[in-house]
């Protein structure tokens, strides 16, 4: 029965080995026998062809993602640009806290000053023309300090910012109504040139 066993064994192996098609010839530093060290050879180059697939799609991957970083960037500079184009900051009556709506419009600045260390800005705080001048130059310089903080928490250096107040002087808006009291309670970030 061990012989009849061995027998089929050995008749396999033969067949499979007549059956292989012949390889074709390698690279001149891989061996050409049709040994077993023959078939490592292949399947050296064959793990390397795989390698070298795999790398180009990592490649091609990491190269997607750059790319598609890049354009986040592009589209952020983009909206930082809104954003710093954008210098004035508003508050609701008798307020000096900065508001969400405009926290964005402040970050943007305090993160382009902390980029820039040699510019310096100035920001400006204003009142409407209701309550007595005392109370509307403190406000006013309540409002300038809450931006001023807010830059410095995004980036910027206390000694880059400068801040003042002009109370209800220099309205924006001349009316006497809601809509121009709310034009005129700002804060305003300018840039200094030359200091």
């Amino acid at each position: 029965m061990n012989k009849l066993i061995l027998g089929m064994i050995s008749a396999t192996l033969l067949a499979a080995c007549s059956s292989t098609a012949p390889k074709a010839p390698s690279a001149p530093a891989a061996s050409s026998s049709t040994s077993a060290g023959g078939d490592v050879g292949a399947s050296a180059t064959a793990a390397q062809i795989k390698a070298a697939e795999d790398a180009a799609k990592l490649q091609a991957a990491a190269d997607a993602q750059k790319d598609a970083q890049h354009s986040v960037d592009a589209a952020a500079t983009q909206s930082d640009a809104a954003r710093l184009a954008n210098r004035t900051v508003y508050f609701p009556t008798n307020v000096d806290t900065l508001q969400d709506a405009d926290k964005d419009v402040v970050m943007a600045h305090g993160t382009t000053l902390g980029k820039l260390p040699q510019a310096k800005v100035r920001v400006d705080g204003y009142a409407d023309e209701r309550g007595s001048s005392e109370f509307n130059l403190a406000l006013g310089q309540r409002r300038a300090k809450s931006t001023k903080q807010a830059l410095i928490l995004s980036g910027a250096k206390d000694a880059q910012i400068s801040t003042s107040s002009y109370g209800e002087e220099k309205p924006v808006a001349t009316g006497h109504d809601e809509a121009a009291w709310a034009q005129n309670r700002r804060a305003e970030i300018n840039y200094v040139v030359g200091q």
